[in-house]
């Protein structure tokens, strides 16, 4: 007999714990850009954004709290550094902001679609519409300023065609055809990603004195120099423009805004979303060099993650997921 049941799920903990982890990290990124940016539109997004991050913690809490479920430690006013030089410009923020906005409209579908309990449903429904908001409100900044770049432009098909070939992902003679629309569009996003993700941590390599993350951030950027000059040329081979580099918004600051815990925690976070996007990139990709690439991307995205999680749990910062109980272990009555 099936019965209403108002426990939280694995899917609905997984969510929440994973986002009180996030908007606690947002919420020390948002308190130092408005200590350090002087463009008043950034200023008031900035804003806005810490104003949903606080918000949506304090959702969070009362709903951990009301199920007494442990809260997470996630990272406090200890993680940042208010005093600390820019170590981004203005215009990288807002570049940020806008790319990292995305990640949270994909993550709030998920977990939205994983929740069962309306008042669960309800939250990720509202932080949707507060991702829309941010999305929007970037974007529009962009525009405002001439700097958005665009995805590459196709000229509009004459007439309906259906694939007849097998070789439409690539003849025997290795001949490629024309990206696609989807090819081309995934390509584009997961490259502005990889951009914003080496901007961020060339300025962290910068101001981190661990050898240790140091080095991680170095392999880090030599891995994401080698996608984006991988994804680049497919995009120039096409004579399509590929989106540009954020490199030189990087100041010469050599003091750290926020903790080692922080900037590493935020780099693995970047590189494990890289293997969601390259994985949605290779299903809708139908040319063989293409989903190659992606597969190669992935693994070596893997490869690095892992490193990752070796440092952070030999640091001790990196908390346990809940996990089940385990039957075996259960005390005997």
């Amino acid at each position: 007999m099936i019965t209403n049941d108002d426990r939280l799920t694995s899917s609905e903990i997984t969510s929440l714990w994973v986002q009180y982890i996030r908007e606690t990290m947002a919420i020390c990124i948002s308190k130092y850009v408005l200590a350090t940016v002087k463009d008043s539109e950034v200023y008031s997004l900035f804003e806005f954004c810490l104003k949903l991050s606080e918000k949506h913690l304090n959702v969070l809490t009362k709903i951990l709290n009301s199920e007494n479920f442990p809260l997470p430690i996630g990272f406090t006013d200890k993680d940042v550094n208010l005093e600390a030089p820019p170590l981004f410009t203005d215009l990288f923020w807002l570049q940020y902001i806008h790319n990292m906005t995305t990640h949270g409209l994909s993550g709030h579908s998920m977990s939205f679609s994983g929740s069962v309990r309306k008042d669960i449903r309800d939250h990720y429904y509202q932080c949707n519409m507060d991702a829309m908001d941010v999305y929007n409100n970037s974007i529009d900044i962009l525009l405002s300023k001439g700097i958005y770049e665009r995805d590459p432009y196709f000229s509009t098909p004459q007439n309906t065609e259906f694939i007849t070939d097998l070789g439409y992902a690539m003849d025997i003679l290795g001949k490629k055809r024309p990206l696609n629309t989807m090819e081309a569009g995934n390509i584009y996003l997961n490259l502005r990603k990889s951009i914003t993700a080496k901007g961020v941590i060339l300025g962290f390599q910068q101001v981190t004195k661990d050898k240790k993350i140091q080095k991680f951030m170095d392999d880090g950027l030599n891995l994401l120099n080698k996608h984006i000059k991988t994804f680049s040329s497919v995009l120039h081979e096409e004579n399509l423009h590929s989106p540009q580099l954020l490199d030189t918004h990087v100041t010469n600051s050599k003091g750290a805004p926020f903790s080692d815990k922080l900037m590493l925690f935020h780099a693995g976070f970047m590189f494990n979303l890289g293997m969601l996007y390259y994985s949605n990139a290779m299903a809708v990709s139908m040319r063989v060099d293409v989903i190659t690439h992606c597969e190669a991307s992935i693994l070596r995205d893997l490869k690095i993650t892992t490193g990752w999680g070796n440092i952070m749990i030999e640091k001790g910062w990196i908390e346990k997921p809940p996990q089940a109980n385990d039957r075996k272990e259960l005390p005997n009555n």
